[in-house]
């Protein structure tokens, strides 16, 4: 059901902050919000946002500091978020598990699901108190992307080889319960789930792997074919689970099935990079939801051209009618590496500097910063977003 002159989000242009919290390679849990000390800054953080036109963010809960033992929950480290948010006016998308979990739980084990559920109700319960607004979360970041690395080749946390698939199955199960969980408490909740947007090309001297190649690209939507029962219906899927489809794109999101990267370049494409609107055009054709991009940006230098491309390809979705939501820029503030504290990667829309007394200073990078603005203005009025809202199909 598509309603006029309505919206979802306070803003189409949007900001994502790392929030992952996994055991990294080296074994070391991980907490990127304390790494980038957004959460000292935060009210900062989303006043400087703010002052870009960006009032919609994602931003995340970090279940392995909240539940402190099994059902007992902590919310001293979400509290000052979700105090600023309501005192800045910033609407969240909140992520509910970011590759992270408490060290007790076993991720393939029953309890993964029932925990994560109790978790997830009790988070909407806490947030309940901060505003009035229908709430929105992530309820599992990237499974596709969290299996294949944590799951598949085993280079994070659980390390596990060769099981994939089977982690897969397990985090879709708990996503579900989640959403259950959430609605007993906020039936007006709303859910993005977060997935990455690919494309798998058959390399040009290898015609034999054309149809490896097909199949590799498929996998992409097999989370969300789970998710509305299409795939494995055992799990409990449904058609009103699939709110609204976040998409993350960067420039290595596209490659030959099993060898290199497809390059982008903004003035010379590669003849196999595939257009972004031809991507989001399939996903949509496929699901009929909305759709935002969940996340995107680029490295140094390359920002501003990314961004120019951005524009450009989601002005062409817009023309399809299609109900296309919003860009989120992630990281909006810039992030280290997982396995490296020292190497910053300079893809935020500002900066990291090193100030007094160790404080972490936010410094805007402005030929960036040039391109979003452009993009806050053009889409301000002329959006899908300032057109349509979708309720949630509980169809």
């Amino acid at each position: 059901m598509l309603a006029r002159k309505k919206t979802i989000f306070k803003s189409f242009m949007m900001g994502g902050f790392e929030a992952a919290c996994h055991v990294n390679g080296q074994g070391r849990r991980l907490d990127m919000i304390r790494q980038t000390q957004h959460d000292i800054q935060v009210e900062q953080d989303y006043t400087l946002l703010k002052s870009q036109g960006i009032q919609t963010i994602r931003d995340g809960v970090r279940w392995p500091l909240i539940e402190i033992k099994p059902g007992v929950y902590d919310f001293s480290s979400l509290e000052p978020m979700a105090a600023a948010a309501q005192k800045q006016g910033i609407q969240v998308i909140w992520t509910l598990c970011h590759y992270g979990w408490p060290d007790d739980l076993d991720v393939f084990s029953p309890a993964f699901v029932t925990r994560f559920a109790a978790f997830s109700q009790a988070v909407a319960t806490f947030l309940r108190r901060y505003s009035d607004a229908p709430p929105f979360f992530t309820p599992v970041n990237e499974i596709s992307y969290f299996c294949w690395v944590g799951g598949e080749v085993g280079t994070v946390y659980p390390y596990a080889k060769n099981r994939g698939y089977e982690m897969k199955l397990q985090l879709v199960r708990a996503a579900l319960a989640g959403m259950d969980a959430i609605w007993e408490v906020s039936p007006e909740a709303r859910f993005v789930h977060v997935e990455p947007l690919i494309h798998v090309a058959v390399p040009p001297d290898r015609p034999d792997l054309r149809e490896a190649a097909k199949a590799n690209h498929a996998s992409q939507f097999e989370v969300y074919d789970m998710i509305t029962g299409v795939l494995h219906p055992e799990l409990g899927g449904a058609a009103k689970y699939l709110d609204i489809i976040g998409s993350n794109f960067y420039h290595e999101n596209q490659w030959f099935h099993n060898a290199d990267y497809i390059p982008w370049n903004e003035e010379t494409p590669d003849e196999d990079w595939v257009p972004l609107h031809c991507l989001i055009e399939q996903a949509y054709g496929r699901y009929r939801r909305p759709i935002i991009i969940s996340e995107t940006s680029h490295y140094g230098g390359n920002r501003p051209a990314w961004m120019r491309m951005i524009i450009q390809e989601i002005q062409k979705v817009l023309a399809q009618d299609i109900p296309f939501l919003g860009v989120c820029i992630y990281p909006i503030i810039d992030r280290s590496d997982w396995e490296n504290d020292d190497h910053w990667h300079n893809s935020g829309l500002w900066d990291y500097r090193l100030g007094k007394e160790g404080r972490h200073l936010r410094v805007l990078a402005k030929e960036y910063a040039v391109e979003i603005q452009r993009a806050v203005q053009l889409f301000s009025s002329n959006s899908t977003n300032e057109i349509f809202t979708t309720t949630p199909f509980r169809g």
